[in-house]
């Protein structure tokens, strides 16, 4: 598949397409929409079709910061004996899921799990010193 015209980034492999990039803005909203209307268009020139039911919206990180925020209102004790098993229970499956899909390889993406990582940390009592 030719990505000329593709303003997010588009990895392939083998029969898999993956298109992504930020959301967060009315303009990331539009990049994505006219890069999904190109890959569309394509696969009509060439006598194919996406499977639809197969596509995935993943919402990285926001909502493991969100349940990071809950953790932090709602917990007294900032002790690791608290705080890491909640971590690990609630926050920490919403960073691995899917993980092989979306494979943070860009450098954002991984700055972006290692900020939820370093909240955590912030939140221990005793472990302020080692977040930075």
């Amino acid at each position: 598949m030719q990505s000329s015209g593709i303003e997010c980034t588009l990895s392939e492999f083998a029969d898999d397409t993956k298109l992504s990039g930020a959301v967060d803005t009315p303009e990331g909203w539009g990049a994505i929409q006219r890069d999904l209307d190109k890959l569309e268009k394509w696969a009509c020139v060439n006598l194919m079709r996406f499977n639809k039911a197969k596509c995935k919206v993943l919402h990285i990180a926001q909502k493991a910061n969100c349940i990071l925020g809950c953790i932090k209102r709602s917990m007294a004790s900032r002790s690791r004996e608290v705080i890491l098993p909640l971590y690990s229970a609630l926050v920490r499956p919403h960073l691995e899921y899917c993980i092989q899909l979306w494979s943070p390889q860009h450098k954002k993406d991984m700055d972006l799990l290692e900020q939820v990582q370093r909240r955590a940390m912030k939140m221990i009592r005793g472990m302020e010193p080692l977040s930075y």
